[in-house]
C-alpha cells in the first residue's frame, strides 16, 4: 500500500514538474511577443512601417526607427545616427516615448517649391473631413496622424487610413502622411511641428481640419507678385479670415457654402454668418471683419493682441510651435504669438475666406485643459519677451523694424525695460 502510494506521489510529482515547464515556456513566449508588438511597432501585418517614398542614398534601409541618417565630413569620415534617436531629439519637448513615422504615405507628385501646403492634423473621428479637404485644395498636405499606442487603436486606424489613402486619387496625388505612435492625447503643438518639418514647400498654411477653404486662395496668392514679394522676404504671414454659421445647423452642409466673398457678406447681412467664436473676440477679432467687408487689397493687422489665433500662411523657415502645450486651449495662439514677436506681420488676404464645418466638442476636456495652459501661457508670453529681446539686442537688431512687434508687445510687463537697459549695456 506504501507502496503505491509512493507511485502515484512521483506521477503527480513529474506532472506538476511537466505543467511547470510548459508555463514557463507560454510566459515566455507571451513576454516576447508582448515586448514585441508594444515595443518595436513591428507586428502590424505589415500595415504600421508602410514607407512608399524610395529609399535615399543617404538612408540604409534597416527595421523601422533603425533607419540611418547619415553625412560625409570633409576628412571622409562618414557619421551617422538612427532615424528614432535623430527624431526624438527633434520633437525633445513633447510628452515621451512617442514615435515618429515619416511619410508613412509619400505624395505622388513632387510639389513645386514655391507653393503653399496645408499643414493639418487629425484624428480618426477626422478621416471623412480630411477627405474632402485634400479633394477640395488640390494642392500638398503634409498631416500628421495621431495612432492610439494599444492593438486593437492601432489596426482599426491604420485599416481606415489606407481606405481613406487608396480611395481618393487626390490624396496620392497631394498628400504626405505621417503618424505619431504614442498614448498621449492632444499633443497639438508637437503634431504641428511634425506636419511643418515634413512639408516640401517654402510656404505653410496653419489649418484646422474642420475648415473649409471657400476660395481659392493659393491661386490669388501664387498669381500675385506683390504677396509672394512679401513672402519670400520671411515677414509676412498671410491670415485667410474665418467665419462659422450662426445656426450651426447649417454649418453641417459644406456643398451649401458660399463661394465668393460677395454670397458670403450677404450671408453676414442677413446675420447667418458671423466670425468664428463670435462669442470670443479676442480669437479672430484682430482680423477687423468691419474693414474686410468693404476692402479689396491686402492690409495689416494693426491691432495685435495674444489672444489671437487666425489661420496664416507663412514662411517654412520660422518658429516652431512650442511643444509644452498639450490639449486644448492657447497652444495655437502660443504659437502665433511666437511667430509674431519675432518679427513676422499679419496681413489679411481681402477676397478669400474659410468657413467652420461643425463638429461635437469635448467641453469637459476643454475647460480643464484651458485651466492648465492658460496659466503656463501667462509665463511662456514673458519667456518669451526676454528671450527674444536679448536675442534682437545681441544680433544688432534691436534697433530695426524687426523688433517693432516686440517692444510693442512686452513694454507692459514688470521688469521688462530694466532688463533691456542690463542687456544693453552688457552686449557693449
Amino acid at each position: 500500500m506504501v507502496k503505491l502510494r509512493a507511485e502515484g506521489t512521483k506521477i503527480i510529482s513529474k506532472g506538476i514538474k511537466w505543467l511547470v515547464q510548459i508555463y514557463v515556456v507560454l510566459s515566455v513566449m507571451y513576454t516576447l511577443n508582448h515586448f514585441y508588438t508594444e515595443y518595436l511597432y513591428n507586428d502590424l501585418d505589415g500595415n504600421i512601417i508602410q514607407r512608399n517614398e524610395p529609399e535615399l542614398e543617404t538612408q540604409i534601409p534597416l527595421s523601422w526607427g533603425q533607419d540611418r541618417l547619415s553625412w560625409k565630413s570633409h576628412s571622409g569620415v562618414y557619421d551617422y545616427m538612427t532615424e528614432e534617436f535623430f527624431l526624438s531629439k527633434v520633437f525633445s519637448e513633447s510628452m515621451q516615448p512617442s514615435h515618429v513615422i515619416p511619410y508613412y504615405f509619400r505624395a505622388q507628385e513632387a510639389p513645386n517649391e514655391e507653393d503653399i501646403t496645408i499643414t493639418t492634423l487629425i484624428t480618426l473621428d477626422r478621416f471623412s473631413v480630411f477627405d474632402r479637404l485634400a479633394t477640395n485644395y488640390k494642392g500638398p498636405i503634409s498631416v500628421t496622424i495621431h495612432v492610439n499606442d494599444d492593438q486593437e487603436s492601432r489596426d482599426k486606424l491604420i485599416n481606415a487610413l489606407h481606405d481613406l489613402y487608396n480611395n481618393n486619387p487626390y490624396m496620392k496625388q497631394y498628400v504626405d502622411v505621417h503618424l505619431v505612435v504614442d498614448k498621449f492625447e492632444r499633443q497639438f503643438n508637437m503634431w504641428r511641428n511634425i506636419a511643418k518639418f515634413f512639408a516640401r514647400t517654402n510656404y505653410v498654411m496653419m489649418l484646422d481640419v474642420d475648415f473649409h477653404p471657400c476660395t481659392n486662395f493659393r491661386r490669388t496668392i501664387l498669381d500675385s507678385p506683390e504677396i509672394m514679394e512679401k513672402l519670400r522676404a520671411g515677414n509676412t504671414a498671410l491670415v485667410v479670415p474665418a467665419f462659422e454659421y450662426a445656426d450651426l445647423i447649417e454649418g453641417l452642409y459644406y456643398t451649401t457654402f458660399p463661394r465668393t466673398k460677395e454670397d458670403a457678406i450677404e450671408l453676414v447681412n442677413s446675420k447667418r454668418l458671423v466670425m468664428f467664436h463670435a462669442a470670443w473676440k479676442p480669437g479672430h477679432g484682430s482680423s477687423n471683419y468691419t474693414h474686410w467687408y468693404g476692402a479689396n487689397e491686402l492690409y495689416k493687422v494693426t491691432q495685435y493682441q495674444y489672444q489671437y489665433e487666425p489661420y496664416v500662411i507663412f514662411p517654412k523657415h520660422s518658429i516652431w510651435c512650442d511643444e509644452r502645450f498639450v490639449g486644448y486651449g492657447a497652444n495655437k495662439a502660443a504659437c502665433l504669438f511666437e511667430l509674431y514677436l519675432s518679427g513676422i506681420d499679419y496681413w489679411v488676404l481681402p477676397n478669400d475666406f474659410l468657413i467652420h464645418q461643425t463638429h461635437e466638442y469635448l467641453e469637459s476636456a476643454r475647460r480643464n485643459e484651458r485651466k492648465f495652459n492658460k496659466k503656463l501661457y501667462d509665463h511662456f508670453r514673458e519667456e518669451l519677451c526676454f528671450r527674444y529681446a536679448r536675442n534682437f539686442i545681441i544680433n544688432g537688431e534691436w534697433e530695426t523694424p524687426k523688433a517693432h512687434n516686440l517692444k510693442e508687445t512686452c513694454q507692459k510687463i514688470r521688469g521688462f525695460t530694466q532688463a533691456i537697459k542690463y542687456f544693453t549695456k552688457a552686449d557693449k
